[in-house]
């Protein structure tokens, strides 16, 4: 399936010099894709001839005057830059031009403008950030990671519905499992409002596991985590934080001396796998959820090895047609609410 991606060059902390060499990685590696980098076009194209791309048949180059600033107000970038190439690449997509999105830019005018732009899908009242997260068995899907910081019952039952539908498309597993993100597996255990939506996520007709706590994101108990922003911000950020910590101390014990640096260049092999096997830029590329067109965000600081992962993940989202499968699971629970 031919999938054409709109690439906001100039987000991110390190803007076009990482956008555009991954989206040329991406070309190299799907014959099926093509891409509009969205920017300045003079910094587009420097980059692409530094890149010895000058010109390429599935590419082409559209030019935004405008760029979100990383400590941007969401509401002024809404307002006030409608030439910014992050608002130029969601219009791209709902005028039909791509199929997708993809920004390393400032997540809340990302969000804003994508609201604002495509709307949401029938049925769903607020999008979600939805990201893949790597496991003891192999990876799991956790949502909501930010967008939502207060949220009801039904706000998480939607982001089961969305989470089970992004899972079953995406991953091709039948039925996949759904926690709800709880202080304890009882069901006496946590408040009004998570206790609401396992009865809701229960009558539903989706594979609900039940409760699931911290640890049983990392030891992959369900196909997917549901939460509201706030906590999965928090646990996100917290697993972010300590996964930076045990790197540093095994650098530091590694380097005390003679000998363990000999011992550290025996088990390099072993380091290495290590470190591919939790590398979070394979991870990179978290997912709107909820809304009427695919936007992917990228971590602000990744490299372009990191970027190329978001894109993918937009392709897969795009060829895999999540849109539809969770409008249909949504008409479906409604019809059956009737």
């Amino acid at each position: 399936m031919d999938v054409t991606v709109a690439i906001d060059c100039m987000g991110g902390d390190h803007g076009a010099h990482v956008t555009v060499p991954a989206a040329l990685g991406c070309l190299a590696r799907d014959s099926l894709t093509s891409m509009i980098l969205v920017g300045d076009q003079d910094t587009v194209h420097s980059e692409l001839r530094r890149c010895g791309a000058a010109t390429h048949p599935r590419l082409r180059v559209r030019h935004a005057a405008e760029v979100v600033a990383m400590d941007e107000s969401p509401a002024l970038a809404l307002r006030s830059k409608r030439d910014s190439s992050m608002r130029v690449a969601i219009d791209l997509v709902k005028e039909g031009e791509a199929a997708a999105c993809v920004s390393a830019g400032n997540t809340g005018a990302l969000m804003a403008i994508s609201r604002f732009v495509l709307k949401t899908l029938p049925g769903i009242d607020r999008p979600a950030i939805a990201s893949v997260l790597p496991t003891l068995k192999d990876h799991t899907y956790v949502l909501d990671l930010g967008a939502n910081v207060d949220c009801s019952a039904e706000h998480l039952l939607q982001f089961g519905i969305m989470g089970s539908e992004l899972v079953a498309s995406v991953e091709n597993r039948d039925r996949p499992t759904i926690g709800l993100l709880n202080i304890g597996e009882e069901d006496i255990k946590g408040n009004e409002v998570v206790k609401r939506a396992a009865e809701l996520l229960r009558q539903s007709g989706l594979n609900f596991y039940g409760n699931v706590e911290g640890d049983d994101i990392y030891k992959g108990t369900t196909d997917v985590v549901v939460c509201d922003g706030f906590v999965g911000n928090v646990a996100l950020k917290t697993s972010e934080g300590l996964a930076q910590m045990l790197a540093t101390y095994l650098r530091e014990e590694f380097g005390r001396s003679v000998f363990t640096r000999l011992a550290g260049a025996i088990a390099l092999p072993v380091l290495n796998a290590f470190k591919r096997r939790v590398d979070h830029r394979r991870y990179n590329g978290a997912m709107l959820l909820g809304l009427r067109g695919i936007v992917v965000k990228s971590h602000g600081s990744a490299d372009a090895f990191a970027f190329r992962f978001a894109i993918e993940r937009a392709i897969e989202e795009a060829r895999s047609g999540v849109l539809a499968h969770i409008s249909d699971r949504l008409a479906l629970i409604e019809k059956s609410a009737a």
